[in-house]
C-alpha cells in the first residue's frame, strides 16, 4: 500500500491493524527515524523494552534473513504484542521481506528504515504492492509546508512567532525533520511560554546554529568564491555537519535559483521572482542571491543540480570518502559560477 504524503501523519498516529510491515524511506532521514519511532510507540510505549522491541541492521538482515521471520513470530515475555525494526534497508533486504509478506506469522508490526529509493526500487514497489504492508515517503519540508511545522511546534509550547521571524527561522532549518524540531523547540525555549518570537530571538537563538554554515556554504558555491566555499566548509565539519547535509543544503540552494530562473524566462522580474520564494530569501542575503540569479543561466542550474544529487548518491554508495566526494563536487559547481 502506498500511503500518500496528506496522509502520512495520521496513517502513522494511527495505522492500519491489518498492516503488518511499514517502509519509511526518503531524502530527510530525521523525519524517516521520527516517524519510525512513532509508529512504534503505538505499539510499545517504551522503545528501550528488550523483550517487546527487536532492532537490526539491513547488513545483518542480509547475512540472516531468517531473523525477521524468527523475531515477528516471537512471543513477548510477559506478553503484549512486538516491534521489529531494521534499520538502513536497502533492495539487497527485499528478498527477506517478501518472504515474510508471504507468510507473516506472529502478531508483531516491522518497522523498517531506509533513505531515499528511487520509484523504480524493488523494496519500494514491494511495500507499496503488498496488502499488509505499507509504503511511506518522507520528503524534505520546505516553504508552507516547513513554515506550518514550526508554528505548530512553537504553538505547542505555547510560543507565536512574528511572521518575519517565521520566515528567517524556515530560511534556516529544514532537511532534517530531527534537527528542524530541537532548534524550533530551543527557540521556545528561550522565548519561554506566553511570549512571542520576533526576529531578534531567532537570530539569538539559532543565530550560531550548524545551518547557518550551510548556508554560507550554499552562497559560497553559488558565488564562486573558493576561499569562501573551503572556509564555510571547514565550519561546517567543525560544527558537526555531515557531507550529506552540506550537499542537501547546496542543493536546496540551487533549487530556489533554478526555480527563480524559470520564472524569470517567463518574464517576470528578477525581484519579482525571487520575492515569490517561501521562505523568502533572508534580507541580508537578497543582493547576493539576485546577484546569482543573473549569474547563473537555467541548462547551468540543472546541470548544477544533477551534479550535486549524484555526489550524494555517491556519498552513500561508492565507499569513497564522503568529505572528499562533498568537497570535489562543490569545487566543480563553484568553479563554473567563477567562469561566469
Amino acid at each position: 500500500m502506498k500511503i500518500q504524503p496528506a496522509r502520512a501523519d495520521a496513517f502513522v498516529a494511527r495505522p492500519d491493524p491489518a498492516i503488518r510491515a511499514v517502509l519509511l524511506f526518503g531524502p530527510d532521514d530525521g523525519l524517516v527515524r521520527e516517524r519510525a519511532a512513532a509508529l512504534a510507540r503505538t505499539v510499545v510505549a517504551d522503545l528501550r523494552d528488550p523483550f517487546r522491541v527487536a532492532e537490526t541492521t539491513g547488513a545483518a538482515l542480509r547475512a540472516d534473513p531468517a531473523w525477521l521471520a524468527d523475531e515477528a513470530a516471537s512471543i513477548a515475555f510477559g506478553g503484549g504484542r512486538r516491534v521489529v525494526r531494521i534499520r538502513g534497508v536497502g533492495d539487497g533486504e527485499t528478498t527477506a521481506f517478501e518472504r515474510f509478506l508471504d507468510d507473516p506469522m506472529g502478531d508483531a508490526l516491522v518497522v523498517a528504515e531506509a533513505s531515499d529509493l528511487p520509484a523504480r526500487s524493488a523494496l519500494r514497489k514491494l511495500f507499496e504492492d503488498a496488502k499488509i504492508a505499507a509504503a511511506i515517503a518522507c520528503y524534505v519540508e520546505e516553504g508552507d509546508q516547513l513554515e506550518g511545522f514550526i508554528a505548530r511546534t512553537l504553538s505547542a509550547a505555547k510560543v507565536r512567532i512574528e511572521q518575519d521571524a517565521l520566515e528567517v527561522l524556515a530560511a534556516r532549518l529544514g532537511g532534517d525533520r530531527i534537527m528542524t524540531r530541537n532548534e524550533v523547540e530551543k527557540l521556545a525555549l528561550y522565548v519561554g511560554a506566553g511570549g512571542t518570537a520576533t526576529v531578534a530571538d531567532v537570530e539569538a537563538s539559532v543565530g550560531d546554529a550548524a545551518d547557518l554554515s550551510l548556508q554560507d556554504v550554499a552562497f559560497a558555491t553559488g558565488s564562486g568564491d573558493m576561499d569562501r566555499l573551503l572556509q564555510s566548509l571547514d565550519r561546517a565539519y567543525a560544527a558537526g555537519e555531515s557531507p550529506i547535509r552540506i550537499l542537501r543544503a547546496a542543493s536546496e540552494h540551487f533549487r530556489r535559483l533554478h526555480v527563480t530562473a524559470a520564472r524569470i524566462a517567463k518574464g517576470m522580474a528578477l525581484p519579482q521572482a525571487a520575492g515569490m520564494l517561501k521562505p523568502k530569501v533572508f534580507w541580508k542575503q537578497t543582493n547576493e542571491f539576485q546577484a546569482q540569479a543573473k549569474r547563473w543561466p537555467e541548462p547551468w542550474l540543472a546541470a548544477a543540480l544533477d551534479r550535486l544529487a549524484q555526489a550524494e548518491i555517491d556519498c552513500k554508495t561508492t565507499g569513497y570518502p564522503d568529505r572528499a566526494i562533498c568537497a570535489r563536487v562543490l569545487m566543480e559547481v563553484g568553479r563554473a559560477a567563477a567562469r561566469r
